[in-house]
């Protein structure tokens, strides 16, 4: 069974503290949020960590659900209802990476490899859908293996996405040292101020700050990135998944996530307002904003279930 480390005398801040290790990988989960706290493979970090007893920076390591990224203004109409959401990030005025980042997860099931954690988003103001959501953490020879089930409990469809919130670490230094490899082809462009979708374009098309197509291995440098990326080049031999992000240092060593086709989006951001001491690589089912335009959007009928995946891998 998996130790739950807590301080002594209290629950730590980030909640249940859950472990697991194998082939060399090992993880801890914070509950509060379903965070992925720590991963490390054969002692070197694959994320930027924080402690556990402290308050989760922002959204480090979060699970995103019921929607990854933005929702503009907070904002949107479904099933012939407008629907105001709470602004969770003032600054740009949007309601930001859904609903459970500050849900305390309960474990279903705890192995020395493996932890499954649950929670239920209750019905709410801009929100009135309930929905079971079930993550589960493995580790093994490949990496450590993530998956986000949804469950709509309630009487009504409902609108969803997911995503996780990682900050990628290749090594030492920052994100400028580091090369980034991207198979994506299109980017969604954004206003330069609220990051508010206004199209999709070609990665390589020129633009101010530098281009972004990563398509070919080419280091980070200056180049600030804080955009979802789409046209995801699949390859049904990946070893870790269909499609791969990798991030290496000058060595060749570092860390790389892997997906499938349940999330064709995939959010980068270089961490500029936080020293870009490590690369956001967020695969999502949905872009930005996808509750006003749809695309891509998943509707939950009511007793339905989806589940995404991926996967963070030492190189």
């Amino acid at each position: 069974m998996v130790a739950e480390h807590a301080l002594s005398g209290h629950q730590a801040l980030s909640g249940q503290q859950y472990a697991i290790a194998a082939h060399g990988y090992e993880a801890t989960i914070a509950s509060i949020g379903a965070s992925l706290r720590t991963l490390t493979f054969e002692g070197r970090d694959l994320v930027v960590p924080f402690a556990a007893d402290e308050v989760r920076p922002a959204y480090r390591g979060v699970t995103l659900a019921p929607w990854p990224n933005r929702v503009v203004d907070g904002r949107y109409r479904f099933g012939d209802v407008d629907e105001q959401l709470p602004l969770t990030e003032p600054d740009r005025g949007h309601a930001l990476h859904g609903l459970a980042a500050w849900l305390d997860f309960t474990p279903l099931h705890r192995e020395s490899a493996r932890v499954v954690l649950a929670a239920t988003i209750e019905a709410q103001a801009g929100y009135p859908h309930r929905l079971a959501i079930e993550v589960e953490f493995r580790v093994d020879a490949g990496g450590l293996h993530t998956s986000v089930k949804a469950t709509n409990v309630g009487p009504d469809a409902a609108p969803y996405g997911t995503g996780p919130h990682p900050y990628l670490v290749a090594g030492v230094g920052l994100v400028d040292d580091w090369t980034l490899t991207l198979p994506a082809a299109e980017v969604l462009e954004v206003t330069p101020d609220r990051l508010i979708p206004t199209g999709l374009a070609p990665v390589d098309a020129p633009r101010e700050g530098g281009s972004f197509d990563f398509r070919m291995p080419r280091r980070i440098g200056s180049t600030e990135i804080d955009h979802a990326f789409t046209g995801l080049a699949y390859d049904t031999d990946g070893e870790h998944g269909a499609v791969q992000v990798t991030v290496t240092d000058d060595g060749g060593r570092g860390v790389g996530m892997a997906w499938g086709r349940d999330c064709p989006w995939v959010q980068v951001h270089t961490a500029d307002g936080s020293g870009r001491s490590g690369l956001a690589v967020e695969p999502m089912t949905c872009p930005p904003d996808a509750f006003n335009s749809g695309t891509d959007l998943i509707v939950l009928e009511p007793g339905a279930s989806t589940t995404a995946h991926w996967t963070i891998f030492g190189i």
